[in-house]
């Protein structure tokens, strides 16, 4: 069973905005810090942003610094990715993931989702 669900992403145009969900499925991440990553093409997994386990500290990739925001609901065990002023250069897997610390490489994550398609295209 995957711990991790994801839903949400798609095709959309440059400038265009997506939100992107993701739940847990069998297990509380209470406690955990909660992030999103994302692979390209021919590229290494890199971070996108996490949130620590309070929900009240968040950190950005400085690409996506201004134009993404994560947050999560520890009551509903949902973690959520508003994006906005996509690029073509965001266009990637997204997946988001579970940490006992907040950590920015994704080595340190133990629990993962599948990941969700987010292409950004004219």
């Amino acid at each position: 069973q995957v711990p991790l669900v994801e839903s949400g992403g798609g095709l959309v145009r440059p400038g265009d905005s997506l939100r992107l969900s993701c739940a847990a499925s069998g297990r509380t991440f209470t406690g955990y810090a909660m992030g999103w990553f994302r692979q390209a093409p021919g590229k290494e997994r890199e971070f996108v942003a996490i949130v620590d386990w309070t929900g009240y500290n968040t950190y950005y990739a400085d690409s996506v610094k201004d134009r993404f925001t994560i947050s999560r609901d520890n009551a509903k065990n949902t973690l959520d990715l508003q994006m906005n002023s996509l690029k073509p250069e965001d266009t990637a897997v997204y997946s988001c993931a579970a940490s006992g610390s907040s950590s920015f490489s994704p080595d340190d994550y133990d629990y993962w989702g599948q990941g969700t398609q987010v292409t950004v295209s004219s």
